[in-house]
């Protein structure tokens, strides 16, 4: 297959890459500005820009898009100016991916375009699926803007699949890859009240999701990108300290994460039972369906990301 790829640098277009290129695929990285030299992968590059205007002829003979990018979430604290430019990445980016899917000569067959289980909100301790509706916070708006971008391509008859993404558990990058060294220095604890459920899924899983969405015709619309049983912090929290034989007695409480984090501490204290009822239902198979599995994967050198 040829895929193009954005946000191909990132956590999940990183390894989503090495997973293709090792299976003897072609990837396309779209980069933002004007297109890098050939990497020494064997990776194509294309540039693109969110907002402006992607030549459809750099996807003509494409496969698949997958369309990661997207300004961190979690990157800095949310000012009213970064939640525009949070909203904005996804918005403009997803339209620009999306029209050049549909202007192109040979459409790519699939795009895969990224949002999160924030499209539900803060659902308490109620199980959500793809069918429940979406909240009414910050984050919740922007999946449902995020997912309705990508309708040009769905109207010129491209299959459009959205990932609906929990945390990815990994020692590399993302949240998790902040809360590892704190958990290793013993400094690990709940956060809030440690009660909200949090969506969660291992990279490996994640990537091989992605393949299996990919090479499935027949999967369309959201899908959960989580693991099948959802924990409460807490119960994340004791898992991680068991796993790294380490204390979790630290408790850092709502108030101090909303004085430092500012807004985005609601996305860490809320709550959200997400299942991945549409992807159990497709056939797919979790590698790493609990915790402790997800967390042993990020541990581990050297486990395989091909599906």
């Amino acid at each position: 297959m040829r895929v193009a790829i954005t946000g191909s640098t990132g956590l999940i277009g990183s390894a989503l890459t090495r997973s293709l290129l090792a299976d003897g695929h072609h990837v396309l990285r779209l980069t933002r500005g004007k297109a890098a030299p050939r990497p020494a992968d064997g990776t194509g590059s294309a540039p693109w820009e969110p907002g402006g205007r992607l030549d459809p002829a750099v996807l003509d003979g494409v496969d698949a898009v997958v369309h990661l990018a997207g300004a961190g979430v979690g990157d800095r604290r949310w000012t009213e100016a970064y939640k525009r430019e949070i909203r904005l990445s996804r918005l403009d980016g997803t339209r620009t991916i999306a029209e050049a899917c549909a202007a192109v000569a040979r459409p790519p067959r699939v795009l895969v375009s990224a949002s999160a289980t924030g499209y539900y909100g803060d659902t308490g301790d109620r199980v959500v699926t793809e069918s429940d509706p979406a909240g009414s916070d910050f984050l919740a708006s922007v999946c449902v803007g995020w997912e309705a971008a990508a309708a040009p391509a769905e109207a010129a008859g491209v299959r459009v699949v959205h990932p609906r993404t929990g945390l990815v558990v990994s020692a590399d990058g993302g949240a998790w890859g902040k809360l590892f060294p704190l958990f290793r220095f013993g400094l690990g604890g709940r956060l809030g009240s440690g009660d909200q459920f949090w969506p969660f899924i291992s990279l490996p899983d994640h990537i091989a999701a992605l393949r299996y969405t990919i090479d499935r015709d027949d999967i369309a619309g959201p899908l959960n990108f989580t693991a099948p049983e959802p924990l409460t912090n807490r119960e994340i929290t004791r898992a991680t300290g068991r796993i790294l034989h380490r204390p979790t007695l630290a408790a850092v409480p709502a108030f101090a994460l909303r004085a430092v984090l500012g807004e985005f501490a609601d996305g860490i204290t809320g709550s959200c039972r997400a299942v991945p009822d549409g992807l159990l239902k497709a056939g797919f198979a979790f590698r790493q369906p609990t915790v402790d599995d997800a967390l042993r994967a990020a541990l581990r050198k050297g486990w395989t990301l091909t599906p």
